[in-house]
């Protein structure tokens, strides 16, 4: 088992490759990307301060020509200077990524400053440091930098100037490298640095200008906790509900059952939230709304006691979780019921209660259990189910996660919160498919992988 686990570990190694390859690819090849939306921006803005004028149709629909130079520096900003292929590994971080562009002069220094925030607070605060680029006497050009100083002093309003360049005297080697020489003494600087998947960091989102690993690790504990739960209780129904259906086939309550369970596998996730929001959240049915219609906690959450917070939770979770649970529900009772009755009806199940074996216990011990393989092998599948379904029933709810945000950035174009989802998603779905192997091998213990 352990030699099969490694190698299905290893096997997803080309795999996330391929996936990430592709829909990377894709979106660089969309139209109307961030570029485009930064050269529209600026272009908007020129023509709104009246330094641009809007040209004819047959030119420029979109207001005034931007200079080559302009164009240049937004395909730097972008990424867009360099092929595809350096592009995805930059986004993986194999390569590195130009940070930070500057032109100087050579001995002349220039001071660099940094925005941080200060003492885990929202305030941003200047950090200083020098920059010396300056040519030996074999030609070769070499960039110190200076430790980082800072001009603000922290709890107080003093001001601490730096020193001179010329008066530090710890200068260390500088990370910033020559890109290319502009004319006899300028030059121009890239600060470079492994950036990327493999480092932690999903990329920068164009619309938020915020860390998209931030924006995600942020939302995601809120779509993760009513998937998983709703995850969970689906299979505490469904098990229980379709031996029950198995047990009694053809019965009343099987072919009610039946007939409720289809109705429901039948209307999309989304539109059953509409119709359960109408019903229970507005005064259409009754008096007055009984469940919350959006969010994910109640306003005045801060206030309400322990007891208190947990109603308010469920009250907001009832609705999505119900959406979630529509669509598998169906499915896995059905799935159930029908393993079940083919077990049933084998020679082995015939042969225990031959040998005396309690009805109870040859259901339950033989019976159910190589009927639970079936479900065992779908977890994986589950669980894409799970983050599929987030996009829209997030979206009809009003609930901040990972399925809302990404629901927005498809629409604005904000490729680095979907590549980053995208990352999130292929590994939950290659580790849910070797979860369902392992469910497999302990349901069926006919199964040995090696």
């Amino acid at each position: 088992m352990l030699q099969y686990t490694i190698r299905r570990l290893l096997l997803m190694i080309p795999t996330f490759f391929g996936t990430t390859f592709l829909v990377f690819m894709i979106l660089q090849s969309v139209p109307s990307g961030p570029f485009e939306q930064a050269v529209m921006q600026i272009k908007m803005a020129k023509i709104q301060s009246g330094e641009g004028q809007a040209v004819s149709s047959s030119s420029d629909k979109g207001g005034m020509e931007l200079s080559e130079e302009v164009l240049e520096k937004l395909r730097m900003q972008f990424g867009l200077d360099k092929s595809p292929w350096l592009r995805y590994l930059i986004w993986l971080g194999i390569a590195k990524k130009e940070i930070k562009y500057k032109e100087a002069e050579i001995n002349v220094p220039f001071r660099e400053t940094i925005k941080v925030l200060g003492q885990g607070k929202y305030v941003p605060v200047s950090l200083q440091k020098w920059i010396l680029p300056y040519e030996e006497e074999n030609g070769d050009i070499v960039i110190l930098e200076s430790d980082v100083g800072t001009d603000f002093k922290w709890k107080t309003n003093e001001y601490n100037i730096l020193p001179d360049a010329y008066d530090i005297e710890n200068w260390n080697d500088s990370k910033w490298i020559i890109k290319k020489e502009l004319s006899n003494n300028n030059l121009a600087l890239i600060l470079t640095k492994r950036q990327g998947v493999f480092n932690g960091y999903l990329g920068e989102s164009s619309k938020h200008n915020e860390d998209v690993g931030t924006l995600l690790w942020d939302r995601i504990h809120i779509s993760a906790f009513v998937g998983i739960t709703s995850f969970i209780l689906t299979y505490l129904v469904c098990i229980p509900l379709g031996i029950i259906k198995a047990l009694r086939h053809g019965e009343k309550f099987d072919v009610i059952s039946s007939a409720l369970v289809f109705i429901g596998y039948a209307i999309p996730n989304y539109a059953f939230g509409l119709i359960m929001l109408l019903i229970f959240s507005t005064t259409s049915v009754f008096d007055a709304p009984i469940l919350p219609s959006r969010g994910w906690r109640p306003e005045d959450w801060e206030q309400l006691t322990l007891f208190g917070k947990f109603i308010g939770q469920m009250k907001h979770c009832i609705l999505p979780m119900s959406c979630y649970m529509v669509g598998a529900f169906a499915t896995l009772t059905v799935l159930m019921k029908n393993s079940l009755m083919e077990n049933l009806s084998q020679d082995y199940v015939r042969t225990a209660f031959a040998k005396g074996l309690s009805e109870k216990r040859v259901i339950m011990f033989h019976a159910v259990r190589n009927s639970l393989i079936p479900l065992a092998t779908g977890i994986g599948g589950m669980i894409g189910v799970w983050l599929a379904g987030s996009y829209l029933i997030e979206r009809t709810f009003g609930i901040d996660g990972i399925g809302l945000l990404t629901f927005k950035a498809i629409g604005t174009r904000d490729y680095g919160i979907i590549m980053g989802f995208l990352v999130i998603g292929t590994i939950l779905r290659l580790v849910g498919n070797l979860i369902s192997d392992i469910c497999y091998a302990i349901v069926d213990p006919r199964i040995r992988f090696k």
